[in-house]
């Protein structure tokens, strides 16, 4: 029987989830898993999985005792929930979990090293070693800088949100240990921009993830390549071969119904021997680049701001429900 496009890109490529939801996961069995603010958010709403929150919740409470506001308490659990995710997932998965940093410490180097290492403390608490966790944090130069004293205290950092060739160096001068490049995300700006559509190699979101593997294996980095955020699985064809791919469920159940050829596109020692001019990043020379490149400049700005309202209406949502299971309390005998 031919092999699906699925069963050939496990061969070349390391295949990973992109969802917060575990029943997803379980189907479609990948190596690794990626969470971000909106997939946790998602997730969090989703019915069978009102007893992880509420867990979250209730051990939030007891911590800061019965005085505290719902507002509080939904703080409080905001920074638990993603790690009860990231527990049920990695009961599943053989690999790793990536679980984010508050969005909202984007520019903040030193309140970003704090909560990723209060991440790998909440983990640890949990008996899950920091091996098996990524970091994720936005590719800013304030988030790169973090990634990289991080990485020097052995905790393993995924740089999201990127979207041009100036974070990636930086990213890989930094010694992290990986980068998610935003594939779609990509291509929505340049459709928009210039009213065109693109197809297979065409696509500028992979024709960016393209040009950054082949940097980072030209040069010998360690720094590993995610091709993130897809489409569509004719961008996914285009990428095979790449360290690794994050994939939503949908698109990998696609992908395993289709049983055609999947040529690999990328490959390290094609990328030796190309022509490749070496950057040297330092602040200046990226803040100069940012703000030249106006889809990444646009994509990360949007992104934060995406992700840092996806974290609001979380914790509005955590706040509501502590309401709802105070109300549920039994009463002591003799109250109002």
């Amino acid at each position: 029987m031919p092999k699906t496009l699925l069963q050939q890109l496990r061969t070349m490529t390391t295949v990973v989830a992109d969802t917060g939801d575990i029943e997803a996961i379980e189907q479609v069995k990948p190596q690794d898993a990626t969470t971000n603010p909106s997939l946790i958010t998602a997730a969090a709403q989703m019915p069978q999985y009102q007893s992880i929150v509420d867990g979250v919740l209730q051990d939030a409470k007891k911590k800061l005792g019965e005085s505290a506001s719902d507002q509080a308490v939904a703080k409080e659990a905001f920074k638990h929930l993603a790690i009860a995710f990231g527990k049920q997932i990695l009961a599943i998965v053989p690999g790793r979990v990536s679980t984010e940093v508050d969005a909202r410490l984007s520019f903040d180097t030193e309140g970003t090293m704090k909560m990723a290492r209060d991440i790998i403390k909440l983990y640890a608490d949990q008996g899950i070693s920091k091996e098996r966790i990524l970091i994720k944090i936005a590719s800013t130069w304030e988030g790169i800088k973090a990634a990289e004293q991080l990485e020097k205290e052995g905790i393993h950092c995924n740089l999201t949100l990127l979207f041009g060739i100036h974070q990636a160096v930086a990213c890989a001068e930094a010694k992290v240990t990986l980068v998610s490049p935003f594939v779609g995300r990509i291509l929505d700006w340049y459709k928009k921009d210039t009213g065109k559509d693109y197809q297979g190699a065409d696509d500028p979101g992979v024709q960016s993830v393209t040009k950054i593997y082949s940097y980072f294996k030209h040069f010998g980095y360690k720094t590993v390549v995610m091709g993130a955020s897809f489409r569509n699985i004719g961008e996914i064809r285009e990428l095979a071969g790449c360290d690794l791919l994050t994939i939503s469920p949908h698109l990998l159940h696609e992908l395993d119904s289709v049983q055609e050829d999947l040529p690999r596109k990328l490959d390290p020692e094609k990328a030796k021997s190309e022509q490749i001019e070496k950057l040297i990043i330092d602040k200046a020379t990226f803040d100069k680049m940012h703000a030249a490149d106006r889809m990444a400049h646009d994509k990360l700005k949007e992104g934060i701001e995406g992700f840092t309202k996806a974290l609001e209406t979380l914790e509005l949502l955590l706040a509501k429900r502590v309401a709802e299971l105070s109300e549920k309390e039994p009463k002591p005998v003799g109250a109002d």
